[in-house]
């Protein structure tokens, strides 16, 4: 299944994609509350959920659903927990920035406030002209819990999506800590939905890449991770319960524009395309951050 967030007024619900079109999942499910307009909410209510709204996917008629509409799509967990980010998960990536290879998986913390939809417009904050793109595969966690054995991990996967973890360079680099340049309002675009782990396959061998206006920046496969997806999610459930709907971005191939000679930051006006094989695209246009505070607050 590929399951996201309509946003519908001031309102949110939870979509799936089919052959005809999108599909509302708690009017074909019969499901009311949290779990129709939240996708973590649908996560954590369990299997037995999980199981009438794939029926449900599957027995949709061309009149129940209706016309996609990309721009209208949120991210496909607005509320997680937690959003925990790999760096430096590529042998390549590790190179290109003349870093040694991490002996346990590099991990640092997003906000939900810098979540964005697979087609919102991203800012250019007016602290920075050192905005950078990061195209990353983001696993969803479905079944939560603590020292997750490496052999069980995949058990919980919900699914995955695409993340550009966008970064803002020199405030990454101003101190040993990451934290400032990882978490500018509105700088991780992800979805376009979240896909379940039997349309995607071998999540080990996918492709991944990224462009601005169309100029290839990075182009690679997840078979280059340094550390592979169960184990992550064990060494990750080591330290914090995993729970429902916890994101975990799983790191950036080479191609970043800090590391190009000359460096090549991301300018206003320009679209960013990040894609991951059988997941899906994004594509997020970058405004002056003044624009994107206008778009969302009229006054």
């Amino acid at each position: 299944m590929r399951l996201g967030s309509l946003r519908t007024g001031g309102a949110r619900r939870v979509i799936a994609e089919t052959p005809d079109g999108w599909l509302d999942v708690g009017e074909a499910a019969g499901l009311d509350g949290a779990v129709a307009t939240s996708l973590r909410s649908l996560l954590a209510a369990g299997p037995a959920v999980m199981e009438q709204v794939r029926n449900a996917v599957e027995h949709a008629s061309r009149s129940d659903v209706i016309e996609p509409d990309l721009d209208r799509l949120g991210p496909p967990i607005g509320d997680p927990s937690k959003i925990l980010c790999i760096g430096l998960n590529y042998s390549e990536h590790a190179a290109e920035i003349g870093a040694d290879l991490p002996k346990a998986p590099e991990i640092f913390v997003r906000f939900t406030s810098t979540l964005a939809g697979p087609r919102d417009a991203v800012p250019l904050p007016r602290a920075s002209d050192r905005l950078d793109l990061e195209s990353e595969l983001a696993i969803v966690i479905g079944r939560g819990g603590r020292y997750i054995p490496r052999a069980e991990a995949m058990d919980h996967v919900a699914g995955y999506m695409v993340l550009n973890d966008f970064s803002v360079r020199d405030f990454q680099q101003r101190g040993s800590q990451w934290t400032p340049g990882k978490n500018f309002d509105g700088t991780a675009p992800c979805g376009p939905f979240l896909v379940t782990p039997d349309e995607v396959g071998n999540v080990a061998s996918l492709g991944i890449g990224s462009d601005i206006d169309g100029a290839t920046m990075q182009s690679s496969s997840t078979e280059h991770m340094i550390f592979d997806v169960p184990t992550l999610i064990a060494d990750a459930s080591t330290f914090a319960t995993l729970e429902p709907g916890d994101i975990i971005a799983t790191g950036t191939p080479p191609g970043v524009g800090f590391k190009r000679k000359p460096p090549r930051f991301v300018a206003a006006g320009e679209v960013v395309h990040c894609w991951v094989e059988h997941v899906g695209e994004i594509r997020n246009r970058v405004v002056e951050e003044s624009e994107w505070l206008a778009e969302r607050d009229p006054r």
